[in-house]
Protein backbone atom coordinates (compact mmCIF):
# COMPACT_ATOMS: atom_id res chain seq x y z
CA UNK A 1 0.00 0.00 0.00
CA UNK A 2 1.74 3.04 -1.08
CA UNK A 3 0.74 6.57 0.69
CA UNK A 4 0.28 9.51 -1.25
CA UNK A 5 2.18 12.81 0.17
CA UNK A 6 -0.71 15.18 0.20
CA UNK A 7 -0.42 18.31 -1.70
CA UNK A 8 0.27 22.13 -0.39
CA UNK A 9 -0.70 25.22 -1.30
CA UNK A 10 0.88 28.26 -0.23
CA UNK A 11 -1.55 30.88 1.51
CA UNK A 12 -1.01 32.97 -1.20
CA UNK A 13 -1.09 30.30 -4.28
CA UNK A 14 -3.99 31.63 -5.93
CA UNK A 15 -2.25 35.17 -6.17
CA UNK A 16 0.85 35.07 -8.37
CA UNK A 17 -0.42 36.23 -11.34
CA UNK A 18 -1.68 39.61 -9.60
CA UNK A 19 1.27 39.96 -7.52
CA UNK A 20 3.18 40.26 -10.42
CA UNK A 21 1.27 43.51 -11.85
CA UNK A 22 2.20 45.14 -9.13
CA UNK A 23 3.83 48.49 -10.72
CA UNK A 24 7.75 47.77 -11.68
CA UNK A 25 8.84 50.24 -8.44
CA UNK A 26 7.53 47.07 -5.83
CA UNK A 27 8.37 43.31 -6.62
CA UNK A 28 6.57 41.14 -4.10
CA UNK A 29 6.64 37.19 -4.08
CA UNK A 30 5.54 34.87 -1.77
CA UNK A 31 8.39 32.71 -0.02
CA UNK A 32 5.95 29.53 0.67
CA UNK A 33 6.91 27.10 3.69
CA UNK A 34 10.09 28.49 4.64
CA UNK A 35 11.39 26.19 7.42
CA UNK A 36 10.13 27.97 11.24
CA UNK A 37 11.13 27.27 14.53
CA UNK A 38 10.38 29.42 18.27
CA UNK A 39 13.52 28.82 20.57
CA UNK A 40 12.42 30.19 23.98
CA UNK A 41 15.59 30.72 26.37
CA UNK A 42 16.68 33.32 28.88
CA UNK A 43 19.48 35.41 26.90
CA UNK A 44 23.38 34.71 27.96
CA UNK A 45 22.11 31.19 29.45
CA UNK A 46 23.90 27.53 29.33
CA UNK A 47 21.08 26.94 26.29
CA UNK A 48 21.53 30.41 24.43
CA UNK A 49 24.96 29.50 24.08
CA UNK A 50 24.26 25.97 22.91
CA UNK A 51 22.29 27.20 20.22
CA UNK A 52 24.58 29.84 18.92
CA UNK A 53 27.87 27.06 18.94
CA UNK A 54 25.33 24.93 17.23
CA UNK A 55 24.22 27.26 14.48
CA UNK A 56 27.37 29.30 14.53
CA UNK A 57 25.85 32.79 15.09
CA UNK A 58 25.50 35.17 17.49
CA UNK A 59 22.05 35.42 18.71
CA UNK A 60 20.43 39.28 17.87
CA UNK A 61 19.99 41.74 19.97
CA UNK A 62 16.52 43.15 20.57
CA UNK A 63 14.87 44.57 17.24
CA UNK A 64 17.72 43.07 14.96
CA UNK A 65 18.35 39.65 12.85
CA UNK A 66 20.80 38.10 11.77
CA UNK A 67 19.89 37.37 8.19
CA UNK A 68 23.53 37.24 6.23
CA UNK A 69 23.28 32.83 6.74
CA UNK A 70 21.21 30.23 5.27
CA UNK A 71 19.22 29.94 8.72
CA UNK A 72 18.02 33.55 10.02
CA UNK A 73 17.34 34.19 13.55
CA UNK A 74 14.77 37.16 14.21
CA UNK A 75 14.57 38.27 17.68
CA UNK A 76 10.96 38.48 18.82
CA UNK A 77 10.88 38.69 21.97
CA UNK A 78 13.08 39.00 25.57
CA UNK A 79 13.42 35.67 25.79
CA UNK A 80 12.59 34.63 22.23
CA UNK A 81 13.67 34.07 18.46
CA UNK A 82 12.67 32.47 15.37
CA UNK A 83 14.77 30.81 13.09
CA UNK A 84 14.14 30.88 9.57
CA UNK A 85 15.24 28.39 7.16
CA UNK A 86 14.72 26.89 3.61
CA UNK A 87 11.60 24.72 3.09
CA UNK A 88 12.40 20.93 4.52
CA UNK A 89 14.80 22.01 7.60
CA UNK A 90 12.45 21.57 10.41
CA UNK A 91 13.35 17.92 11.33
CA UNK A 92 17.14 18.34 11.16
CA UNK A 93 17.02 21.99 12.37
CA UNK A 94 14.67 20.70 15.55
CA UNK A 95 16.97 17.62 16.21
CA UNK A 96 20.79 19.53 16.42
CA UNK A 97 19.12 22.27 18.34
CA UNK A 98 17.29 19.89 20.75
CA UNK A 99 20.83 17.66 20.67
CA UNK A 100 22.35 20.68 21.58
CA UNK A 101 20.25 22.26 24.27
CA UNK A 102 20.39 18.64 26.30
CA UNK A 103 18.76 19.18 29.47
CA UNK A 104 18.83 22.88 29.80
CA UNK A 105 16.52 25.19 29.96
CA UNK A 106 14.80 26.11 26.84
CA UNK A 107 11.95 24.85 24.08
CA UNK A 108 11.90 24.34 20.36
CA UNK A 109 9.03 24.30 18.43
CA UNK A 110 8.17 24.10 14.55
CA UNK A 111 5.39 27.03 14.04
CA UNK A 112 6.47 26.59 9.96
CA UNK A 113 2.65 26.63 8.97
CA UNK A 114 1.71 29.21 11.60
CA UNK A 115 3.10 32.12 8.80
CA UNK A 116 4.17 32.53 5.30
CA UNK A 117 6.78 35.40 4.18
CA UNK A 118 6.25 37.89 1.65
CA UNK A 119 9.77 39.50 0.05
CA UNK A 120 9.05 42.90 -1.12
CA UNK A 121 11.73 44.73 -3.13
CA UNK A 122 12.15 48.31 -5.29
CA UNK A 123 11.87 51.96 -4.92
CA UNK A 124 8.32 51.90 -3.57
CA UNK A 125 8.96 49.64 -0.76
CA UNK A 126 8.98 52.18 2.10
CA UNK A 127 6.55 54.57 0.26
CA UNK A 128 3.73 51.49 0.35
CA UNK A 129 4.28 50.51 3.27
CA UNK A 130 4.04 53.67 4.87
CA UNK A 131 0.44 53.86 4.30
CA UNK A 132 -0.21 51.50 6.36
CA UNK A 133 2.51 51.24 8.83
CA UNK A 134 3.91 53.33 11.91
CA UNK A 135 7.21 52.12 11.76
CA UNK A 136 9.44 54.71 10.48
CA UNK A 137 11.47 53.07 7.75
CA UNK A 138 13.79 55.87 7.13
CA UNK A 139 17.65 53.97 7.17
CA UNK A 140 18.72 56.03 10.12
CA UNK A 141 15.99 54.67 12.31
CA UNK A 142 15.75 51.56 10.71
CA UNK A 143 18.96 49.97 9.18
CA UNK A 144 19.16 46.66 7.76
CA UNK A 145 19.06 43.50 9.84
CA UNK A 146 16.10 45.24 11.25
CA UNK A 147 13.79 43.15 13.23
CA UNK A 148 10.02 44.88 13.57
CA UNK A 149 6.63 43.26 15.24
CA UNK A 150 4.23 46.04 14.01
CA UNK A 151 0.63 46.33 12.77
CA UNK A 152 0.36 46.69 9.01
CA UNK A 153 -3.24 47.72 7.49
CA UNK A 154 -4.14 46.20 10.97
CA UNK A 155 -2.71 43.16 10.22
CA UNK A 156 0.14 41.74 12.77
CA UNK A 157 2.84 41.34 10.96
CA UNK A 158 7.28 40.73 11.39
CA UNK A 159 9.14 43.47 9.38
CA UNK A 160 12.89 42.23 8.74
CA UNK A 161 14.55 45.36 6.61
CA UNK A 162 17.32 42.90 4.06
CA UNK A 163 18.40 45.71 1.67
CA UNK A 164 19.52 49.69 1.96
CA UNK A 165 16.79 52.30 2.66
CA UNK A 166 14.03 49.32 3.25
CA UNK A 167 14.50 48.74 -0.55
CA UNK A 168 14.06 45.06 0.47
CA UNK A 169 12.19 43.89 3.34
CA UNK A 170 10.38 40.23 4.65
CA UNK A 171 6.89 40.46 5.77
CA UNK A 172 6.12 37.46 8.26
CA UNK A 173 2.24 36.95 8.28
CA UNK A 174 0.07 34.92 9.95
CA UNK A 175 -1.60 32.60 7.18
CA UNK A 176 -4.80 33.57 7.89
CA UNK A 177 -3.60 37.17 7.26
CA UNK A 178 -2.05 36.36 3.81
CA UNK A 179 -5.10 37.12 1.46
CA UNK A 180 -5.83 40.18 3.05
CA UNK A 181 -2.47 41.49 3.39
CA UNK A 182 -1.74 40.31 -0.61
CA UNK A 183 -5.60 42.97 -1.08
CA UNK A 184 -4.25 45.37 0.64
CA UNK A 185 -1.01 45.63 -0.86
CA UNK A 186 -3.07 45.61 -4.30
CA UNK A 187 -4.97 48.25 -3.01
CA UNK A 188 -1.99 50.47 -1.85
CA UNK A 189 -0.09 50.41 -5.17
CA UNK A 190 -3.30 51.80 -7.08
CA UNK A 191 -1.65 55.61 -7.88
CA UNK A 192 2.20 53.99 -8.36
CA UNK A 193 0.34 51.99 -11.55
CA UNK A 194 0.90 54.56 -14.18
CA UNK A 195 3.55 57.10 -15.09
CA UNK A 196 5.41 56.66 -11.52
CA UNK A 197 5.81 52.94 -11.68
Amino acid sequence: MTVETPTRFSPLSAWQETLAQLPNGLQVRELPFLTQLTVRMQPGSPAARAVEASLGITLPDPLRAEISGDVKVLWMGPDEWLLVAPDGRQHELLAQLRSAIGDEFATVTDVSAQRTTLALSGHLVRTVLAQGCAIDLDPRVTPVGSCLTTVLAQAPVTLVVRGEAASSVWLLVRSSFAPYMATWLVDACTEYREGTG
